[in-house]
């Protein structure tokens, strides 16, 4: 898979997905969390992670996260983020917002009055999104890619 860097800020560099080349990869159907099973039988099949991880090609971006401030929402220094722009975004969701010229990667509380971008790690405080700052929900994340330590 091809990645095209469209733009690289402080916090998220993005890239477009190019979804036009498959490259299969071995999987295994099930994996057990508990007993063990045999996996010889499930060993011929294969997957595609752009089928697999891209719903909307054409609306679909990745992004590596720089920073930690959502890291007890499983997402970390060096991740790469999926993000569907054509998600509507809801509360609770979490989303790559453009805030004044800025990307970041936060959880969305939405109410009726306010927008606040809500990190995931206690040193963080939330953001609330005021009256004439430049804001956008610029996609809604739909998987983490990070690296097991």
């Amino acid at each position: 898979m091809k990645l095209n860097r469209l733009s690289e800020t402080a916090t998220l560099t993005l890239y477009s997905a190019d979804v036009g080349t498959a490259m299969s990869l071995q999987y295994v159907e099930s994996i057990q969390a508990g007993f063990p099973s045999p996996a010889e039988d499930y060993m011929e099949l294969a997957i595609d992670l752009n089928k697999e991880l891209v719903k909307n090609p054409n609306a679909t971006f990745y992004g590596r996260v720089r920073g930690n401030s959502m890291t007890e929402a499983g997402i970390f220094e060096g991740d790469v983020l999926v993000i569907d722009r054509s998600v509507m975004p809801f509360n609770g969701c979490t989303a790559v917002c453009f805030l004044d010229g800025e990307f970041t990667v936060k959880r969305l509380h939405i109410t009726k009055n306010t927008i606040r971008l809500m990190p995931a790690n206690p040193d963080f405080s939330p953001i609330e999104v005021e009256s004439g700052q430049s804001f956008l929900v610029w996609g809604v994340v739909t998987y983490i890619i990070h690296t097991c330590k």
